[in-house]
Parts: C-alpha cells; sequence; structure tokens
C-alpha cells in the first residue's frame, strides 16, 4: 500500500465522518404536522457556528407517476459547512436562501395529509424565520399546507438538524421526507 493511498484513506474518512457526533446544544424544536413514515436519521450538526441559509431538494410535479414532494433539507452553517440529515433520492437542490441579517431561530412545514388510496407525498416544503424576524422560503411546491410554526431559539441559533425519511417503496406509493427536527445551540 502507497503512502499517498494511506492519505487519501485519512482524507475520505475524515471528510466523511465530520459532524456525525452530537454537538452540545440547548433546546430541539419541532413541529405537530410532520407525516409519519419512515424511519428518523441520525442528526447531523454544524461543527462550529450556526445555520445561516438552507436549500432544499424538491421532485416537480410526476404526472401521473408517483410524487415525492420534498426530499431534502440542507443547512449552510456560519463557517462554510453544509449539512444535512439523509435525504430522499429524488428531485435537484434548490439554489441557497440565505437570512438577510442573523441566522435560522425558527421554522414552519408544509405538509399533505394522508391521501388514502391517492398518491401520498408528506412533507413538501420548509420556511424559516431568522433572529431578525424575516421570513424566508423556496416556494417550489403547493401541495399541502403549512401548519404553525416551531418554537423559537431563544438566545440561540439553528445548529443542527434529524429528517424522519421513507426508504424507496419498490413499486408502491413513496413519499420521501415526512418531518424534521432542528437543533438549537448558544
Amino acid at each position: 500500500m502507497s503512502p499517498l493511498y494511506g492519505i487519501l484513506v485519512f482524507l475520505i474518512l475524515s471528510f466523511c465522518l465530520c459532524n456525525t457526533d452530537a454537538r452540545k446544544y440547548n433546546s430541539v424544536i419541532s413541529v405537530s404536522n410532520g407525516g409519519f413514515w419512515g424511519e428518523w436519521e441520525k442528526p447531523q450538526f454544524c461543527s462550529k457556528g450556526y445555520a445561516k441559509g438552507f436549500s432544499i431538494k424538491v421532485e416537480g410535479n410526476q404526472g401521473k407517476g408517483d410524487d415525492t414532494g420534498l426530499n431534502g433539507i440542507r443547512l449552510h452553517c456560519t463557517n462554510g459547512e453544509v449539512i444535512q440529515s439523509k435525504s430522499g433520492l429524488q428531485g435537484k437542490w434548490s439554489k441557497i436562501k440565505y437570512c438577510p441579517k442573523g441566522n435560522l431561530v425558527s421554522f414552519s412545514l408544509r405538509v399533505e395529509g394522508n391521501q388514502g388510496k391517492g398518491d401520498d407525498t408528506a412533507a413538501n416544503n420548509v420556511q424559516f424565520m431568522c433572529r431578525d424576524g424575516s421570513v424566508i422560503a423556496k416556494h417550489q411546491t403547493n401541495r399541502g399546507r403549512f401548519g404553525h410554526w416551531s418554537r423559537r431559539c431563544h438566545s440561540a441559533s439553528i445548529c443542527g438538524i434529524q429528517t424522519r425519511v421513507e426508504a424507496p417503496q419498490k413499486q408502491v406509493d413513496d413519499t420521501a421526507l415526512n418531518d424534521v427536527k432542528f437543533f438549537c445551540c448558544r
């Protein structure tokens, strides 16, 4: 084994393992309208600093095909890191939306309820409130309704994310991202 190979393995492992350990946080914020399909994935944290912006991964309307809606959420940290918990497989990432001042402190989730025998999508969109009170959102889908705002990170800002994602159902109705929690750090 060459020294270059050893260095390459070290760099890959160092990159892949970043943000896997829980950072000290003082609260968790959530909403009551999240979907119920899927499993909660491992949380991810900005190693330092806070989330100042976000981007989302959304699958567009598939016509008569199976729609999944919101597939992923990325947080863009003040230290330059980009973090995400697990994401679904479909869709494209949006451009980043940043807080005009301050960091992310609260959120609201747009969710479509259970469709019975129809095409379920669960979560479809997310919007955030910044420390200065401004709201930032990516308006890419209008299925479902926005629920109530989460509690606000008081004397703190969002620094971590945990998603609930349904695995692909193999020729059955897929939903992808169903729910999300955010962690507040001082």
